[in-house]
């Protein structure tokens, strides 16, 4: 079974949702533009955080805005689809702001998780997190693989052909 992607305005229907239910909610984030094995390894960590895993993919604006430009190479709609495929998610919203604080504010998840390039002092959400009572977990294997550094080697791959 694949995971639900829900409305941007269905967020905090399901935060109410799942907290009625008891679940521990976990919260991931991210562009996810090309999928690799690190995005595969921080949502499983992620999952690990919680009991139900929810992740906010940023939109085709939000992920240019902070990419630069020719990001995403996916549309939005076909990133969410790809990172609901996965295993260890169960939900999935695409959201338009450049940082998630609007999410965690709607969702209200126990966990905030972030990837390895980051630490618990750099997480852009972590003061809202710690006002609203929301743990932040860094999670997944060491920032070894990026969407950037693939792009690269597909270009320098493409220049030797």
């Amino acid at each position: 079974m694949s995971a639900q992607i829900i409305p941007r305005e269905g967020t905090t229907e399901l935060g109410v949702q799942l907290r009625r239910a008891g679940r521990c909610v976990s919260f991931a984030n991210g562009c996810f533009d090309v999928l690799h094995p690190g995005h595969v390894r921080y949502l499983q960590a992620a999952r690990r955080q919680g009991d139900v895993l929810v992740v906010g993919i940023n939109s085709d604006r939000s992920v240019s805005a902070l990419k630069g430009p020719g990001r995403p190479l996916l549309p939005a709609e076909a990133r969410a689809e790809l990172v609901a495929a996965l295993e260890p998610v169960d939900y999935v919203i695409i959201f338009d702001e450049l940082t998630a604080e609007a999410m965690l504010s709607e969702l209200r998840p126990d966990v905030h998780c972030k990837g390895s390039d980051y630490t618990t002092e750099t997480v852009p959400e972590r003061a809202l997190a710690e006002r609203l009572g929301i743990a932040v977990a860094i999670v997944g294997d060491p920032k070894d693989h990026s969407t950037r550094k693939l792009l690269a080697e597909i270009a320098r791959r493409h220049r030797k052909d």
